[in-house]
């Protein structure tokens, strides 16, 4: 699978880089405090080494416009798409590492079915901050090397993917919602869609094992 890089035009489409911003303080919390599974990946949604940062409140204040923002964090070893999830919002990733995004776009779903084969795999840099825009559709991230994992900042607004609402409205969109803020669609084999998860992407379920 070709892998572009976030600095290429192709992912203008999907989010942005932003930069301005000191990130170092955010980067030794991150290389100095936080794990790393040696297998898998684990996601706190917001972690409090960084929500009490100095630094989380301005940027904050540049990143949501002053709404609360949450910063958490996914970190470990994966090569796989598994799902997609998308927000009702741009969500900002920070790896220590170089770590790659799969990506889709919200437009690319068709009744509620995506096939795997419109996914674009995206390199981000080691220190670079990145918008993933709220039509970008997205998961884990994957790792950039075949020895070494990721840890990858997640910044959403407080909230986000920490509780299981249950949608009562009637709108076929419900049966996506799968934590607060969070819509998502599984792969029939991943663990989410073993889980009660909808299942709706078609074709295979992607691996960039082979590509990093």
């Amino acid at each position: 699978m070709k892998i572009y890089d976030v600095k290429d035009p192709e992912f203008a489409e999907y989010g942005r880089v932003v930069e301005g911003i000191d990130v170092s303080p955010i980067l030794k919390v991150m290389n100095e405090k936080l794990p790393c599974p040696e297998s898998g990946t684990q996601y706190v949604a917001e972690e409090p080494l960084l929500q009490g940062l100095p630094e989380a409140d301005a940027i904050s204040l540049s990143l949501f416009g002053g709404i609360p923002a949450q910063f958490g964090w996914c970190n470990g070893h994966n090569t796989k798409l598994n799902c997609f999830e998308y927000h009702r919002n741009s969500e900002y990733n920070l790896g220590t590492e170089d770590f790659i995004l799969l990506l889709a776009k919200e437009s690319e779903i068709h009744d509620f079915k995506i096939d795997s084969s419109v996914t674009k795999a995206f390199k981000i840099p080691a220190g670079v901050l990145v918008e993933v825009y709220a039509t970008s559709l997205h998961y884990a991230p994957c790792q950039a090397s075949k020895d070494k994992g990721f840890k990858t900042l997640v910044v959403l607004p407080r909230g986000t993917n920490v509780g299981v609402p249950e949608a009562k409205s009637g709108s076929t969109e419900d049966p996506l919602l799968r934590m607060t803020n969070k819509w998502l669609i599984a792969h029939p084999e991943a663990k989410e869609a073993k889980d009660g998860a909808f299942v709706g992407i078609t074709g295979p379920n992607i691996d960039i094992a082979d590509s990093i």
